[in-house]
């Protein structure tokens, strides 16, 4: 449920897709660590490298089947400082078009020569490829697109960065989590998860129903990070509490209950949505192109007076002509809700 002015809607346009940020045993694992202490006091060079982060950067990393793993406050911060770590002017970097802000302002604050391909366009990329010799050059993309619902081919990509000496980066914050049969996200259904040339970013805002995220890589890579990473360096490191939430998220996670009930919510209501015109997606996100900006508007204030938070999406978040209503599917929700939704949309539209 969400609170809009002065009303209660079902939310349907949330990224805690499997319900654990109100999660009983996450709330008890963060009120638990909350009792110590608010803040960390400083960043993680100085005091504020508490134990509690190196032993779920651990987990996380054999979890996700990388060497190691480097926590940091935000996904922003992620992306911008990973960026600025790697590239500077006399690095190439291929970015799809359709990149979440955090790596398209990373690339363009590194000072690297940047190239964008058309979305999800690999013939395109390699051709760039091929243009653009240097002898530092990263492939840059989401994993799941987080306006579109849509997925980076990892694979392809990677294979790309190997025949072209390349590093691929990928920021899967959408599918860590929610992606594949254990939730593990796009490295792991493609089977490429720890390879070396391979750097994921994940986060703690989306399935972990926390805050933070973090950075899988080598050993070698991270080490570097640690030295380089100027968002890591001159920023206070993550309070304990949510590190706590996050580390007891990962548990739920890993058993597996919450992820199999948000698939099972995902097929219910993409087979009792098959005749509406929703977009291309396999992923919790299920956007409905509308096109005008006031159409989409219109259509979310109905939904609202019916009980349902599903927001317009505008640009300059979408290109110009492209509004669309971005439903996102939770393990929280009921068949009744989704019924009752889609009953609405349907006296909508």
């Amino acid at each position: 449920m969400i609170h809009v002015d002065g009303r209660t809607l079902i939310n349907f346009a949330s990224n805690d897709y499997l319900g654990l940020s109100f999660h009983p045993a996450v709330c008890m694992g963060a009120t638990g660590a909350l009792a110590e202490s608010v803040g960390s006091g400083a960043s993680r060079l100085v005091s504020g490298d508490d134990p509690m982060l190196h032993r779920l950067e651990q987990k996380l990393a054999a979890w996700k089947g990388y060497e190691a793993c480097l926590i940091v406050g935000s996904g922003m911060l992620a992306n911008l400082g990973l960026l600025q770590a790697l590239a500077d002017r006399h690095c190439h970097c291929f970015s799809d078009k359709l990149n979440h802000a955090s790596l398209v302002d990373g690339v363009r604050l590194s000072g690297a020569k940047a190239h964008r391909y058309t979305h999800l366009d690999t013939a395109q990329l390699e051709q760039q490829l091929q243009k653009h010799a240097a002898d530092r050059r990263i492939i840059v993309s989401d994993g799941v697109f987080s306006m579109d619902g849509d997925c980076a081919d990892v694979a392809e990509l990677l294979s790309l960065a190997e025949t072209y000496d390349t590093l691929l980066l990928i920021d899967d914050a959408h599918g860590t989590g929610t992606v594949g049969e254990t939730g593990k996200g796009l490295s792991d259904m493609a089977g490429v998860a720890g390879h070396a040339r391979l750097i994921e970013v994940g986060t703690f805002g989306k399935a972990f129903g926390s805050y933070g995220a973090f950075i899988l890589a080598t050993h070698e890579l991270i080490e570097g990070l640690k030295q380089r990473q100027r968002t890591m360096i001159y920023s206070t490191a993550l309070p304990v509490a949510l590190i706590a939430a996050a580390e007891t998220a990962l548990a739920i996670i890993e058993k597996g209950n919450e992820v199999k009930q948000l698939q099972r919510n995902l097929h219910y209501f993409k087979a009792a949505t098959a005749d509406l015109a929703f977009m291309p997606s396999d992923t919790p996100i299920q956007p409905m192109m509308i096109g005008s900006d006031e159409k989409a508007l219109s259509m979310a204030k109905s939904l609202a007076d019916h009980g349902f938070f599903v927001p317009a999406i505008r640009p300059p978040t979408v290109p110009e002509g492209t509004a669309r209503l971005r439903f996102t599917i939770t393990a929280a929700h009921t068949e009744e809700q989704i019924d009752a939704l889609i009953e609405c949309l349907r006296d909508v539209l």
